[in-house]
């Protein structure tokens, strides 16, 4: 490892720590790098042009955040938590276990956890909290966690980005994200229930059953955009990225023609928010791309995998080491320089111990969003602090119970791949 590299570090973590766009700081620190080698600073923008034309995958990333920001603009995210107050409201906790399922259903559409956090979760949040049924703190412990579900189930913008890191098959990681994202639901759901019952939460008042089947019609075109995309993607008719056109089209010709709740000006700014959103992205995997030029120009990633195979370490054992890695750095960095920057030093010893890339790929995402909720970083936190006007100090000290039983769940799919492969293994996947 060179002088040249670990000031190039340096200066990444640096700009990280005094709160720098993380793009601006990989970018820097990746010419910095350029120029103390004598390397011509052209190759930066060479880079990322190369690695943005070859990748026709990263179109799937603009289109999801397009998706994602019509069903919260429109009515969409409404009717969905009325399905979902229908049906499990009437439990106690239930509006926090309203809270889950609405995440469950908005994942396999938006693909983002901030998107779901910043939307459905500051509706329900409102409703959680009105009239002091439930604590802020709480309410908005209950969103941070559900919202990690996100990208979990498919559709996916992280697994896009691991994709495009590890030449992995999306439609596979997106399979492999369903059953560990119910695993997800299923032990929030518990962690609600057990606190509800501690506290003595209320129970709500339930939904009439005659009301329930015209909530169900009226929510069923928008519950029916994850079965149209995942049809589309596993019945051949489509790939990933057109999956990702059809749900854009699908959300706004159901938000314009179906439900009539956007208009012209409200169209032209979802595509403006959804302009800046993804150029932000595209920012940060541009400075992804030079980083990962100089990574492998140092050549770290035979590096790694070398010194695996002197210590002759198994693929449990890295994988729990990468797990506990992962979640500390999960507390300063966001995912998506995780997923872009550090994730690629590892795939050479995942192939070097035969462990499999789609199963790594789905305990990585699934370890980075439990970072999106770890203190003091945490960005979900932040994102519903800056919505909704939750402390933080009452989030942070609710959030510890969920992140315990997610930690658990990940530890679980960790040890037992077969969570995350037996999906794509029923379908054809032969890893």
């Amino acid at each position: 490892m060179s002088v040249a590299f670990l000031v190039c570090l340096s200066i990444l973590f640096g700009l990280s720590a005094i709160g720098a766009p993380i793009a601006l700081a990989m970018i820097v620190a990746a010419v910095s790098y350029l120029g103390m080698t004598g390397q011509d600073l052209a190759l930066a923008s060479e880079q990322i042009m190369q690695g943005l034309y070859n990748s026709f995958i990263l179109l799937a990333v603009p289109l999801f955040i397009v998706a994602a920001n019509i069903m919260n603009a429109g009515t969409i995210s409404d009717r969905l938590l009325n399905f979902c107050v229908a049906v499990v409201g009437r439990f106690r906790g239930g509006l926090g276990q309203v809270n889950i399922v609405a995440s469950l259903i908005f994942s396999g559409m938006s693909g983002s956890a901030i998107a779901d956090a910043a939307g459905i979760g500051k509706i329900i949040i409102e409703m959680m909290t009105k009239d002091g049924r439930y604590p802020l703190g709480f309410a908005a412990a209950v969103t941070a966690a559900s919202a990690t579900i996100g990208p979990v189930i498919p559709p996916s913008i992280p697994m896009v980005m691991y994709a495009l890191v590890s030449d992995t098959s999306v439609g596979y990681l997106f399979l492999g994200g369903i059953t560990p994202g119910l695993l997800m639901g299923g032990v929030l759901m518990f962690m609600v229930a057990r606190i509800a019952k501690k506290r003595n939460f209320a129970i709500e008042t339930p939904t009439p059953l005659r009301e329930i089947p015209s909530l169900t019609i009226n929510a069923f075109p928008a519950l029916m955009m994850p079965v149209i995309l995942l049809f589309g993607i596993y019945g051949g008719a489509t790939t990933p990225t057109e999956a990702a056109a059809v749900a854009a089209t699908y959300a706004f010709l159901l938000a314009v023609i179906f439900y009539r709740a956007i208009t012209l000006s409200g169209t032209y700014k979802i595509l403006s928010d959804s302009a800046r959103a993804s150029s932000a992205v595209g920012l940060v995997i541009g400075g992804a791309l030079i980083f990962n030029y100089i990574v492998a120009s140092e050549n770290i990633p035979n590096t790694v995998a070398g010194l695996l195979r002197s210590i002759d370490m198994s693929p449990i054992v890295f994988l729990l080491l990468v797990n506990v890695l992962l979640l500390l750095l999960g507390c300063i960095l966001d995912a998506t320089t995780i997923l872009l920057v550090i994730v690629p030093l590892f795939l050479p010893a995942c192939r070097e111990l035969g462990i499999d890339l789609v199963h790594f790929g789905v305990v990585v995402v699934v370890n980075t969003m439990i970072g999106l909720i770890t203190p003091p970083y945490g960005i979900l936190l932040f994102v519903i602090n800056a919505t909704t006007g939750a402390p933080m100090r009452d989030m942070i000290r609710e959030i510890w119970p969920f992140m315990g039983v997610l930690i658990l769940a990940l530890l679980s799919m960790t040890l037992v791949p077969g969570i995350v492969l037996w999906l794509p293994r029923l379908l054809g996947y032969g890893g």
